[in-house]
This record gives structure tokens, sequence and C-alpha cells, in this order.
């Protein structure tokens, strides 16, 4: 089969959709089909690259200052006189595409793919949803975001927040609407995005997990590299978070919930692996807090060191409330790890409340700091729950992902043809 996976946001990026689409293209070409990836340049300039049995046509762009790459390290705020200055644009912005259609056009027609799967709402779904619909090409579309992903990253949209949201999630409806099928990574997300009445929405909307290779991610021993290479002792309980450093990751409130953990268990040790436009906050938060010496920020981490880096945790701990499921939260699941989470957007399907952690209400530190010490001093705990969060995994693997994605393909392709025999019969009425 041939397949275009489009998407304005792609690997190297550090983010969900990212992560999930090179994981797709990657899986795809291993099974035998012809994989085209289209997406933004990270220089501005259009060019082809082929690795891992994969195309990738990197489209003209250029940087967007609003939005941090999620590729370079997130530089640190400027002062003046002792105190921060706002910062109103990032060095290293995030690459987008104005126009991207003619070049859309000219890379799928040369590829001439039997489906087309999108991953973003964005300038490339745009050009993609035209290029399909002139061409009759099947279209299968993936929501991974919620409104708030973006509105509370981006500071000057605030004051329009929620009229901004309300917009922002019928257009993503929408984006899901206008293909022969569609799909979220969890049944919560389908339910906060698309009306109750689905068979109004006239197109499947089926959940499927973006899945995490669990060849790389189980339990083990990390080697002592990875604790000499990021300075992190062996003889210390790690409360670990690994993703996007921004501020609608909620970080705050784990660091405050932590600094009240240490009360109780003041071995204790809080990393935070990740970069992103909260980072300074979060390290002045800890300053203020006066547990600086408890709380590491190594930054950014890569494979094949992040799937060690998981192995030196004893739980795995995020605030978020804006996860449509959160890759993350499998990868800690896969290694073992008993978690700590609140109930907002899609986590409990993969956090289950005293199955295989713990869920707080949003915004409840004091249930945070409960729960973190109760699995920090309870290790019978921590095992059962690590037993659970392996059993769950499982139903994550990519493997199961990408299976499910070729049948899907195969059922837009029908469903194209379908309807354009249906078409073209209505046509002959007429006539």
């Amino acid at each position: 089969m041939r397949i275009a996976i489009t998407s304005d946001l792609y690997y190297p990026m550090t983010n969900g959709v990212a992560v999930f689409a090179h994981n797709l293209a990657k899986g795809l070409a291993k099974q035998g089909h012809e994989v085209l990836v289209i997406c933004p340049s990270f220089n501005g300039r259009k060019h082809r690259v082929r690795r891992d049995g994969v195309t990738t046509v990197y489209l003209r762009s250029i940087r967007f200052p609003f939005y941090p790459d999620q590729i370079n390290k997130v530089p640190e705020g400027r002062e003046f006189l002792g105190l921060p200055l706002p910062r109103l644009a990032y060095r290293y912005g995030l690459w987008i595409t104005v126009d991207p259609y003619p070049e859309v056009k000219k890379a799928l027609q040369k590829f001439r793919p039997d489906v087309i799967h999108n991953q973003t709402a964005e300038m490339v779904a745009i050009a993609v949803r035209r290029y399909a619909k002139k061409n009759n090409v099947p279209l299968v579309s993936t929501g991974h975001a919620y409104p708030d992903n973006l509105t509370s990253q981006l500071k000057f949209l605030r004051p329009l927040k929620k009229p901004l949201d309300k917009v922002l999630r019928a257009y993503m409806a929408s984006f899901l609407k206008h293909s022969e099928y569609a799909t979220m990574p969890t049944e919560m997300a389908i339910e906060d995005l698309v009306p109750k009445n689905r068979k109004r929405f006239n197109v499947p909307v089926e959940p499927l997990s973006n899945g995490v290779d669990l060849a790389k991610f189980g339990p083990g021993q990390a080697p002592m590299r990875i604790y000499r290479k990021y300075h992190l002792p062996k003889d210390r309980p790690i409360v670990l978070y690994v993703g996007r450093v921004d501020p609608e990751k909620s970080l705050g409130q784990v660091v405050t919930a932590f600094s009240a953990v240490l009360e109780e268990v003041p071995e204790a040790l809080l990393v935070i692996v990740g970069d992103g436009t909260d980072r300074r906050h979060l390290i002045d938060l800890a300053r203020a807090l006066g547990i600086s010496e408890s709380v590491k920020f190594p930054g950014r981490i890569m494979p094949p060191d992040i799937m060690e880096i998981y192995r030196t945790a004893t739980l795995f701990v995020t605030a978020s409330e804006t996860e449509t499921q959160g890759i993350v939260l499998i990868e800690a699941a896969a290694t073992g790890l008993p978690l700590v989470a609140v109930d907002a957007g899609a986590v409990r399907e993969l956090c289950q409340n005293r199955r295989n952690g713990i869920l707080c209400r949003p915004q409840d530190l004091l249930g945070m700091t409960e729960a973190m010490v109760q699995l920090l001093q309870n290790s019978k705990l921590r095992k059962q729950y690590g037993v659970q969060s392996l059993e769950i995994a499982k139903l994550h693997d990519l493997n199961r992902t990408l299976r499910r994605f070729t049948e899907i393909y195969g059922e837009a392709i029908k469903m194209k043809e379908e309807q354009l025999l249906a078409d073209s019969g209505e046509n002959e009425k007429r006539n």
C-alpha cells in the first residue's frame, strides 16, 4: 500500500504528535508499505530525505517565534535590574508553512498515494484536505490535541482563551469530519470533541491508541553509565516526569506538591526530563520553595537513553489536564512504574485509580502530595501497581496500532470507492 502521512509537527520535535507520526511511518515501512511523510522543514528550505525506509518531503517554512520548536534548548529568559523581562519571542521558533498547497500537490502527485493519513489540523492539513477532495484520494484523520494545548501556550491569546477554545474545538471536530475515517487516541478524547450523537457526525470515529514499541520499553535496571551521565543517585527514590515543560503541563503543581513530599520522605528526588517555556519558572519555584537540591532538570533526553531513564525511577507523576492520551504515560506503564496523575483529559484510561496508580482531582496539591508519599513509603503497593501497569501497557503495543491502522486504510479506500460509484450513479440518473 502507498501511504502518505502528513503533519505540521514531526520528529525530531518532542511532542506526542511528532513522536507518533514518526513511529507510525517507520512501523508501516517496516511492514513493507511505501511511506511518504510531508511536513514543514526545520531550516526553511524545501528538501527530501530517505531514512528507515521512509521518504520525507520537507516543505518550505518560516519561523513562528511565539512558540518554541521543541528541538533546540529554550534559552534562559533575560533580566533587567534583576527582574525577568516578558518573553515576546523565541530564538528557535516553531517552523510553519504559509502556503503549502503547491508543494503538497507536487509531492502527492509524484507519490500517488492509495490513502493519506493526516495528523494535525493546521496549514498542511488544509492543503492536504483540498488535494484529497480534488483528486478523490481517501483521507484518514487523527485528532491528537485539545484547544488548550495551543491557547495555554501562547500567552498573548490568554485574554481570548474561552471564546477561542470554543472556536478551536469546533474546528478540530470539523477537521475529523472531512475524512473517510477518523481516530483519536482514546474514547474519552472522542467524547470531549465529537457530538454525543455520532450518527450526525457522518464519519466513523474510532479510539485507537498511539501505541509504544514494547520491545524498547520494559522493566529493568538502568546501567551505571546513565546514572553517571545524568548525575542521578542510585540510593534515592526518584519521582520522574518526562515530556514537554510547558504551562499546560501544570508542572508547577508537581513541584509545589513535591516540596510537601520532602517533609515525609526527605531523601526523595524529583527529576523533570524535557524542555520548554516553563523550565525557568520551575527552577525559580524550586529555589523559592527551598528544594533546589531535591529537584533536577536534566533537559531533553532522546532515545536510547530515555528508555533507561524510566528504569531509574520509583514512580511517574504528571499534573497535565490536557492529554488526549499521553505517550509518556504508556512508556512509564510499559516500564512497570506506578503512576500519579490528575483525573482530567483522557488520563484515566492509562492511570487507573487504585489499579496501577493514583488519580487526584485537578489542582489538588494535598491529594498529589499524599499519593506520592503513599507510593514512596509502600514498596508492596508500588510492586502491585507496577505489575498492573505492565498489563495495561500491553493494550497499547505499537504493533497492534499499526495493524489496526492498516485495516482502517483499507476500509477508507473501500468507502471512497463506494462513494465514487454512488456519485457516478447519481450523475447518470440526472443525465
